[in-house]
């Protein structure tokens, strides 16, 4: 059965008006955890879309007094992308996905007799295809996260716990200059520094690192569980086992092994 779009959209629209300001957009952005905001006239018609995006064009271009008092001035109206482009809910995803290709759109708002009621992006897209490929249970790697948090060991901590906050993830992986894995920084190894006055103020993440536990990418789910088990710990670090030095290629954690088991169609939800 073909998927729709509805069944893929974020469902809700945020939206502001014309002349909304861009600090009051991004504020909106961030309270509701949002890449983009629509733009609506008197009549809530759709006329425009603005992105987090345009505000970093904003942010840059406001290098010094003169242009920040000229950006200041700018409204939602002045920096939105028009005219909006719907989709309806009905529409089969490919039909998105052509329409974000042929027109160069990175979201569409989707709507519904005529109505609003959420927006698709072009990650809504990659999601969709994400679920057509046929699951693998049998080794970390079919389980692990590719896509990791790195930093160099003379990395700032304060610089590591933004990373973190704006990632939203849940560790950093400490390599050299070579790539290879020294260590782990994680929410746990700042607890200690919460409390201080100076917080973590001169400290770098070598210095609160925790070493790192490395697993084969070949390896089963059954001996990353145990080792992860064994020591305590929430996360491994995926390797190459012919190059164990080389860099990282992925973090498998506690959590992975879980929503593995909570995904339809796993062994544990037949």
């Amino acid at each position: 059965m073909a998927k729709l779009v509805r069944d893929y959209m974020h469902p809700g629209v945020i939206t502001c008006r014309p002349d909304a300001t861009l600090g009051q957009v991004a504020v909106m952005l961030v309270q509701h955890q949002v890449h983009s905001l629509v733009v609506i006239d008197r009549d809530s018609r759709p006329i425009g879309i603005l992105t987090d995006f345009d505000l970093l064009a904003g942010e840059w271009l406001s290098a010094d007094k003169e242009s920040l008092e000229v950006m200041r001035k700018l409204s939602a109206g002045d920096l939105m992308s028009s005219p909006v482009e719907l989709i309806d809910s009905n529409q089969p995803i490919s039909e998105a996905a052509q329409r974000m290709h042929e027109g160069s759109f990175r979201r569409l708002i989707v709507a519904d007799k005529g109505k609003m009621i959420g927006v698709i992006s072009v990650s809504d897209i990659i999601a969709s295809l994400g679920e057509r490929m046929p699951a693998k249970r049998d080794t970390v790697g079919d389980v692990m996260s590719d896509a990791i948090l790195v930093c160099r060991e003379n990395t700032p901590l304060v610089l590591a716990a933004r990373a973190m906050t704006q990632t939203r993830w849940r560790s950093v992986v400490v390599v050299d200059a070579h790539g290879t894995p020294l260590g782990v920084v994680s929410g746990l190894d700042f607890l200690p520094y919460c409390n201080n006055d100076d917080g973590c103020n001169g400290k770098l993440v070598s210095d609160i690192m925790h070493p790192a536990l490395t697993i084969p990418i070949n390896a089963s789910l059954r001996e990353a569980a145990d080792k992860l088990i064994e020591n305590h710990y929430h996360r491994l670090i995926v390797i190459d086992q012919d190059h164990p030095d080389a860099f990282p290629l992925g973090v498998i954690s506690s959590f992975d092994i879980v929503a593995e088991m909570a995904r339809p169609g796993s062994v544990w939800q037949a």
